[in-house]
């Protein structure tokens, strides 16, 4: 088999010479052509045009975008459906919302153009490891991919999530409950280094219960590496960012009128990490001051 990829930065790279690995013809395509042609020293067919790969893959195509979300992803499949032909699929592997993704589902349908929306986890791991892919889409374009599928995930590492908008929309609940284990365990080890036994070393505990625990996890994992590269975390500043896929988690538990505390706070959690100062925080050191004289710092 063989299928187009377009963008090649951390993820789509990886993805590519994993599907080379697994025998999977690639041909790609990225706007700056170094990654391009380093891909091409590794086995794949570089093009360096939409119109170049469309060409190179023939008909039927399978061109899977794995691009940032938004205007690149907006702009690239506006394009392709003036290329591709009836029978031809398109895969959008970005981290996009979901209703983006059945928009585009509904004007691919009207040119007979398949559209999978693809929600990717693995991260810069999913080369060595292989990748957890939730699709979305009409079940005959999802048996099209499903050999590609199983390249880059092995047998248990992908899931159909129903009809078009379900891979994103998995993903996007996927990246929610993401926030709420990482704020859990920062919490927990913030609790644990502001205590008498602050001292201890906390690669070592990660490694402890990630042996048997309940709470063990491969986000333990990678914090047990962390914390081996640097035991104080010195050299990293608290400041976290939010990509999206929180903000419309929650946003769609308002809409649903689902309860969602802990992921909730933990997205408010992320916009309190980029201010030094929180103005609210100012405000009720004053106020706590004013009604019982508490003291206050001043500003050095």
């Amino acid at each position: 088999m063989k299928m187009g990829i377009v963008g090649l930065g951390k993820m789509g790279g990886n993805m590519a010479r994993r599907l080379l690995r697994n025998g999977i013809q690639v041909a790609a395509y990225n706007t700056s052509p170094a990654k391009t042609k380093d891909l091409e020293k590794e086995g794949g067919q570089g093009a360096y045009s939409l119109e170049e790969l469309v060409s190179e893959l023939g008909s039927p195509a399978v061109i899977w975008l794995m691009l940032p979300a938004g205007k690149p992803t907006e702009d690239t499949v506006l394009k392709l459906a003036g290329l591709l032909k009836p029978g031809d699929t398109i895969v959008e592997g970005g981290n996009s919302n979901y209703k983006d993704s059945l928009r585009r589902a509904g004007l691919m349908k009207d040119k007979e153009i398949g559209f999978i929306d693809a929600g990717v986890s693995g991260g810069i791991w999913g080369l060595e490891k292989g990748y957890c892919i939730m699709a979305g889409g009409e079940p005959e374009a999802f048996k099209k991919i499903e050999p590609v599928l199983k390249a880059l995930c092995g047998d248990r590492g992908y899931m159909y999530c129903g009809s078009a908008g379900g891979g994103h929309f998995t993903k996007m609940v996927h990246n929610g409950i993401e926030y709420g284990m990482m704020e859990a365990y920062g919490e927990g080890f913030e609790l644990l280094k502001a205590s008498p036994y602050g001292a201890m070393d906390f690669s070592k505990l990660s490694d402890l219960w990630n042996s048997g625990s309940v709470v063990r996890s491969w986000l333990l994992e990678l914090a047990g590496n962390a914390f081996r590269k640097d035991p104080g975390l010195d050299a990293i500043q608290g400041y976290v960012e939010d990509s999206g896929e929180g903000r419309w988690t929650v946003q769609e538990a308002v809409n649903s009128g689902v309860a969602l505390p802990v992921i909730t706070m933990s997205l408010f959690k992320r916009f309190s990490s980029k201010k030094p100062e929180e103005f609210s925080d100012k405000l009720v050191a004053a106020l706590r001051n004013e009604f019982g004289g508490h003291g206050v710092k001043a500003k050095s």
